[in-house]
């Protein structure tokens, strides 16, 4: 495949009913996912005055499932009806939220993240089957870009509202609206009908033989191996940076919890117009080359972060940031949508979530101590580097 290039345009695809409401459920959830993401960190990190540790303790939590889960949930979101799938996840990711309204134990909010996420690893290749049965193949790319944009959208409302709920109203206001979301985006999912397509013979019958299938399917495929394989490498070196901001916003450009809102909305904004432009570029580049400049963007955006150390010059970083991460995840969804056989796409959608995961993972159990061992400028510029040589070895390879 040279290219992931699309034939329908935005609003071609945003004119079909069922991906409207796909959208929009993305959009709410989404929204009240990232309220209630910030409100803890802002906890965390403001309130209770965590360590780096303990900060990226936080995400850990929520990666180590999609680590581990992902991969056997992809087996069994493809056996199951993808419908009810999406609603069921919704529905007990809500209830499990009640529970952040009443608990301030640090180990306490670990454990309801990693629930969280293990349900979380069954909702996300569910989402992506279902939006390749709604959307047929020429509106990928848009529909995954705006996709990624209702996300976006909801990066730049939420750091910011959730830094003023958190300091003006308190942080359960922002977990009572995630509990919402998930209500309301289970009942947008009930309205779909989502018609899968099957397979001619018979799927494996043992969770094994169904999980080796699509591993191997993805080793043996030149153009997603190498896009997954980049993307993981890639995605270790941004958590190394990521997990951190706040603890770079508070040591660093000592600001507070607004500033650190401003910025993640910044890397909201970047991503809209990276999800908007990589359109343009898919139709005359192939998605290898799109994920390695992404990966390189992203390293030439951390380094400007961490080599000022100010406001101003830490904003371009986010923006740049964010652009260039829609080229990796946009590209990669639709790569993966459009060459995986049907039957396959839930456990290989799965199985790329699960090597990210693991990349950051690795990345956020050695940033906390990293940044507490070198500093944590030091170790920003450790993952600019990283990532910025990983996208000249990887142009390197594909030129050669």
């Amino acid at each position: 495949m040279a290219s992931p290039a699309s034939t329908l345009s935005f609003g071609d695809v945003f004119r079909m009913a069922a991906f409207k409401r796909l959208w929009i459920a993305q959009l709410v959830s989404v929204f009240g996912d990232f309220l209630a993401i910030f409100a803890v960190f802002n906890i965390v990190t403001f309130q209770l005055h965590g360590t780096p540790v303990q900060v990226t303790m936080i995400l850990v939590a929520f990666l180590t499932p999609l680590a581990v889960v992902s991969p056997i949930a992809g087996v069994f979101v493809d056996k199951w009806n993808v419908r009810w799938t999406m609603i069921a996840s919704d529905l007990i990711r809500g209830v499990l939220v009640i529970e952040l309204i009443f608990v301030r134990d640090l180990y306490a909010i670990y454990g309801i993240f990693f629930l969280l996420a293990t349900v979380s690893a069954f909702f996300i290749p569910a989402q992506s089957v279902a939006l390749r049965s709604v959307v047929p193949q020429g509106g990928l790319m848009s529909a995954n870009a705006m996709m990624q944009q209702a996300v976006q959208f909801s990066l730049i409302l939420a750091p910011f509202l959730a830094g003023a709920m958190v300091e003006g109203l308190g942080a359960s206001l922002c977990f009572i609206f995630d509990i919402l979301s998930f209500f309301v985006s289970a009942g947008l999912v009930m309205t779909l009908t989502i018609e899968r397509e099957r397979p001619a013979a018979p799927s494996a019958n043992s969770v094994i033989d169904s999980l080796v299938q699509g591993l191997r399917f993805i080793l043996s495929h030149g153009a997603i191996s190498f896009v997954v394989i980049a993307m993981a490498c890639g995605m270790f070196g941004m958590r190394c940076f990521g997990a951190l901001l706040s603890v770079y916003v508070r040591d660093i450009l000592l600001m507070k919890e607004k500033t650190f809102g401003f910025l993640n909305t910044l890397i909201g904004i970047g991503m809209i117009g990276g999800a908007y432009l990589v359109r343009k570029f898919a139709s005359r580049s192939t998605p290898q080359h799109l994920v390695i400049y992404g990966v390189g963007g992203m390293g030439l955006a951390v380094f400007i972060t961490a080599l000022f150390g100010r406001f101003d010059t830490s904003a371009i970083g986010m923006l740049g940031l964010g652009f260039f991460a829609a080229f990796i995840f946009i590209t990669a969804q639709t790569l993966l949508q459009k060459e995986t056989p049907p039957e396959m796409l839930g456990r290989v959608t799965s199985a790329m979530m699960s090597l990210l995961a693991v990349a950051r993972v690795v990345a956020l159990v050695g940033a906390g101590p990293g940044a507490e061992l070198f500093g944590l400028r030091n170790l920003f510029f450790g993952s600019a580097a990283m990532l910025i040589v990983i996208g000249v070895i990887g142009l390197w390879k594909l030129e050669s």
